[in-house]
């Protein structure tokens, strides 16, 4: 049986599972998310793969990268992606990235970007089950109202992120707090 390599990692904002294949980050995922299951479920049949808990060269260098940006010394992430979804799903994924840093985009404008706005609901669908989190920004999809909403690390972790990059205005983190 194939496996997919996996180490936990406690971030300043939670722990995450980090999950490398053949060389290719396809998890860092908040560990107690509440679609923890059908997240490892969709990755480990995706690939036809178990988990296994072991050390890897691209786990240490998602946490190396992962701990540059914590510490405000890095604003992208280059690593080696696999992303495990549905085509759409994909396709969301990849448009996420085209997100800069310190900016924020909502569902509706994100399903402009992808040629197609009465997907919205399917675009929110994905961009919640992503399981590249942070290096694949859905922390910077916000409600069309500008409020903050969903995310599978919880808002708190969601503001705290968007607050590292600029992305927010101070007065808007405190009606967060």
């Amino acid at each position: 049986m194939k496996h997919i390599s996996i180490q936990y990692y406690k971030s300043p904002l939670g722990e995450l599972i980090l999950g490398a294949y053949k060389e290719q980050l396809c998890l860092c995922d908040w560990r107690y998310r509440k679609m923890r299951q059908s997240i490892d479920s969709r990755i480990t049949k995706g690939l036809n793969a178990d988990y296994k808990k072991e050390s890897s060269v691209i786990i240490d260098q998602a946490i190396q990268q992962l701990e540059d940006y914590f510490n405000g010394e890095r604003t992208t992430f280059d690593l080696p992606l696999l992303f495990v979804g549905t085509d759409f799903q994909k396709k969301v994924w990849k448009s996420l990235l085209a997100i800069p840093w310190g900016q924020t985009n909502s569902y509706l404008e994100l399903s402009r970007a992808l040629a197609n706005e009465k997907a919205i609901r399917a675009v929110a669908s994905a961009n919640g089950a992503n399981a590249i989190s942070i290096i694949v920004p859905c922390h910077r999809i916000i409600g069309n109202d500008g409020k903050l909403v969903g995310y599978a690390g919880g808002l708190s972790a969601k503001q705290k992120l968007l607050q590292l990059e600029g992305a927010i205005p101070e007065q808007q983190l405190t009606l967060f707090e």
